[in-house]
């Protein structure tokens, strides 16, 4: 992992956020979309950001002007170009599954929820190298082992719904708007 150099706490541009996270690189977004990397004094792109985030350096973005913080939204910017690039990732079902979540009851468990599978596959990623390291990677390998924790995954969900009903809690399980019911 890359380490961020600090600039002098002299410099009057940087946000105080950066003062406050150690090691955390700080990116300005202008009004005419174009992004500042802090650390190098450097105009950047979002491929720039898209390599830092590959190389997992801590980073956040600003708005110049404002200093609200734009990382989710320069990160979606990336998943925008990259699925509309290429090979996408989301299915259409799989995007509008998503979007059906937005306003509904459970939209805070589905984030987390998400949050926790993407942990679980880098993990599950890492330890599955660390075993096979001459091994090579194959997506009908990678396709095979995930369709077993996806059904894994369905049947622990499965028992947490029934043992939350055996315990008497009552919230709406219900689907989201639009989705078939099994």
């Amino acid at each position: 992992m890359a380490t961020a150099r600090k600039k002098p706490a002299s410099t009057s541009d940087q946000p105080a956020a950066d003062a406050v996270k150690p090691g955390l690189r700080i990116l300005k977004k202008y009004p005419n979309r174009r992004l500042y990397d802090t650390q190098t004094s450097s105009y950047i792109t979002l491929a720039d950001v898209k390599r830092m985030v590959l190389e997992g350096i801590d980073f956040e973005v600003h708005d110049a002007k404002t200093q609200e913080d734009l990382t989710r939204s320069i990160l979606l910017q990336i998943i925008l170009e990259e699925e509309t690039g290429g090979v996408p990732m989301f299915s259409t079902s799989s995007l509008a599954q998503i979007i059906r979540f937005y306003g509904h009851a459970m939209q805070g468990v589905m984030g987390g929820l998400l949050e926790r599978q993407m942990q679980a596959f880098t993990d599950m990623q890492q330890r599955f190298t660390e075993q096979k390291p001459g091994m090579p990677f194959s997506p009908e390998a990678w396709t095979g082992l995930m369709g077993g924790y996806a059904e894994q995954s369905k049947t622990l969900m499965n028992q947490w719904q029934e043992q939350l009903k055996n315990a008497g809690v009552i919230f709406p399980f219900t689907a989201p708007p639009g989705t078939k019911k099994p």
